[in-house]
């Protein structure tokens, strides 16, 4: 098992920064329309959405190079989490058939990253470790 735990933040960084390229994949069909348009996303997008996707994207970016990462995971879960009440659960009670199921999994994924943090391969451990060299 001790094998299994000196990958934990690899894993940790995987899950990371697959999760955020996801997160900007969805902002850049929002805002970009790229890979395709986001399927129901009105054009010209109103400033809800339009904050959501700026979000997406520019927070998703932070979170996938891991810089500021718990700052940008805490607000990636909390916009992905007010997307959902607003546009997925008023459809029905359950994920499955309301399809935001993707979304509790966005939003639970960032607020564990808020207090597990960015794992190996960032630039906040890059950071973290110039800032502790001696001058």
């Amino acid at each position: 098992m001790s094998k299994l735990a000196a990958w934990s933040p690899h894993a940790l960084a995987v899950l990371r920064i697959m999760t955020a390229l996801l997160f900007i994949e969805h902002g850049s069909m929002k805002l970009f329309h790229f890979p395709a348009a986001q399927p129901g996303a009105p054009d010209p997008l109103p400033l809800l959405l339009l904050a959501a996707a700026i979000i997406e994207v520019v927070g998703g970016a932070l979170v996938a190079m891991g810089f500021l990462t718990r700052f940008a995971a805490f607000i990636c879960s909390g916009e992905i989490a007010v997307g959902y009440f607003l546009l997925h659960a008023p459809k029905s009670f359950w994920p499955a058939l309301n399809q935001g199921d993707a979304a509790i999994l966005f939003s639970f994924i960032f607020f564990y990253l808020i207090f597990a943090g960015p794992g190996a391969w960032s630039l906040d451990a890059v950071l973290r470790r110039s800032s502790s060299l001696p001058q």
